[in-house]
């Protein structure tokens, strides 16, 4: 059975996902010393570099453990960092369904009181964002770490355009759980890239002082992401 990667997913991932598979499905008993490099290297037909690191990866997250001379041995049948996944995701959730309630009234304020000063940062925002994207819409190697930042500036900008000090306030404390849960969103493969269209459509709808197209813009923004996090936690379920 030969492996491909699947999009942005490395070959190492595909490979630890396969043997985590067969892990939970019980292929090996707990106790039991799994194949070895060469033999699950011939099984999945890649190399045995390969293979190395995905069980490596399985010994870090507590699934496998390796012994000395003896060969590497099933420990647990549940991958513990899998359920660690599910409470971040929970988390995520949880802040994005904060997000929705704050930012779509920001939005619809924004829409009655903005400025062009308002709007410049913005845009400005967005420029400064598409500069660590890749051609496929994702954060550059090595940059989630800015890229998220432009878009908390963005989020920030947009709620700030409502002139409301209390709803800035509130939304600028909040900012650091949107931080935690963008990045960790960002790391995960399963999760929906950002779209720049959204964004700018949100700040024409702003632009243009209609509330409750701003209103609905705002949520439609952030229901992709709710949307693939409900979906991700009813699966874990």
């Amino acid at each position: 059975m030969a492996l491909q990667a699947a999009g942005r997913q490395s070959l190492v991932d595909t490979v630890v996902a396969e043997l985590r598979a067969q892990l939970t499905a019980g292929e090996w008993p707990v106790g039991e010393r799994i194949p070895t490099e060469h033999a699950l290297a011939e099984q999945l037909q890649v190399g045995r570099n390969t293979v190395r690191e995905a069980v490596r990866v399985l010994v870090h997250s507590g699934m496998l453990r390796s012994r000395q001379g003896e060969g590497t041995f099933v420990v647990s049948h549940t991958d513990p960092g899998e359920v660690m996944r599910g409470v971040r995701l929970a988390d995520v959730r949880d802040v994005l369904e904060l997000r929705i309630a704050l930012e779509a009234e920001g939005a619809r304020l924004a829409a009655l009181r903005h400025t062009a000063e308002d709007l410049e940062r913005m845009r400005a925002a967005l420029a400064a964002q598409a500069a660590f994207k890749d051609e496929e819409g994702f954060p550059s190697l090595g940059q989630v770490e800015l890229y998220a930042e432009h878009d908390i500036e963005f989020h920030i900008a947009v709620v700030d355009a409502a002139h409301n000090s209390a709803l800035s306030a509130t939304y600028g404390w909040f900012s650091t759980s949107v931080r935690e849960a963008l990045v960790t969103s960002l790391h995960d493969t399963q999760m929906p890239r950002i779209h720049a269209d959204d964004h700018h459509e949100l700040v024409d709808t702003i632009a243009g002082g209609d509330p409750d197209a701003a209103e609905r813009a705002a949520r439609a923004l952030l229901a992709r992401p709710k949307q693939a996090v409900d979906a991700l936690l009813s699966h874990d379920d």
